[in-house]
């Protein structure tokens, strides 16, 4: 009789410690989910053809090789600035543009939204 008691007090600590687990999995993964919107918050996604061919020329003379797998634009003071997920050589960085193909930091998106 001890051994049933012991054995389903087990099953209900080990239920109960998974619903725990489960639970933070959730979490953690609507916090990623809400950081990656707050990131594209105010750039809205358009198709890699629809790229001015100034930001196409910057891109295939100043990252030789890359290649744009997504981007987004956003206006800031009647100008498009556009941030691209670019693949460099098996690796992908984030760069920002502004519509003439000149090439910004982040610094500067902040810097011009103020």
């Amino acid at each position: 009789m001890k051994k049933i008691l012991l054995s389903f007090m087990t099953v209900g600590a080990m239920f109960f410690a998974t619903e725990k687990v489960q639970a933070q999995v959730e979490e953690v993964e609507e916090i990623e989910e809400i950081e990656m919107e707050k990131e594209h918050e105010e750039f809205v996604s358009i198709d890699v053809m629809e790229l001015p061919q100034a930001v196409k020329d910057a891109l295939m003379t100043d990252y030789n090789g890359a290649v744009a797998s997504e981007a987004w634009v956003k206006t800031i003071d009647d100008k498009n600035i556009y941030k691209l997920k670019v693949d460099v050589k098996g690796e992908t960085e984030k760069v920002y543009i502004d519509q003439d193909g000149k090439w910004l930091e982040k610094d500067d998106l902040e810097d011009m939204e103020k």
